[in-house]
């Protein structure tokens, strides 16, 4: 497992600071190993949409076509199918067991997207919640 390592990115709705990757006290960036690099691929697919990566133009999970989105039961499926889809092109590491998206309940404008995983090298389950705002409200 030690094998693994990833940058720190910080998600703005997960840490309430700006999107990006973070840095060390002397200014490098952050490396994550083992099983936290899972996740902090899982977060930097589900934030980066088909296109933004020069070398990988096809990388990335499609949520951001569903922006303007209600937040509601359809839009949550095709939230749904976007990171399964993602997840099992980019995330050989994992064994995808769960992904659900419903609406937030703190949020007015928001899908809540949980992924429940398993880690083929170890097989520890591990959950995520992804907050992902839509520009449309429901209420």
């Amino acid at each position: 497992m030690a094998a693994f390592r990833c940058y720190d990115f910080a998600h703005p709705d997960r840490f309430g600071i700006g999107a990006g990757f973070t840095t060390t006290p002397a200014g490098a960036l952050r490396i994550v190993h083992g099983e936290d690099s899972i996740r902090q691929a899982i977060v930097m697919l589900l934030s980066t949409s088909p296109g933004e990566r020069v070398m990988r133009p096809h990388y990335g999970c499609d949520l951001r076509r569903l922006v303007f989105q209600p937040a509601d039961a359809t839009t949550a499926g095709l939230a749904v199918h976007a990171v399964r889809t993602a997840l099992r092109r980019y995330e050989p590491r994992i064994e995808l067991l769960r992904v659900d998206a419903g609406p937030a309940p703190d949020h007015d404008a928001a899908l809540l997207i949980e992924v429940d995983y398993r880690i083929r090298t170890t097989g520890r389950i591990e959950s995520l919640a992804y907050l992902f705002h839509l520009g449309v409200p429901t209420r």
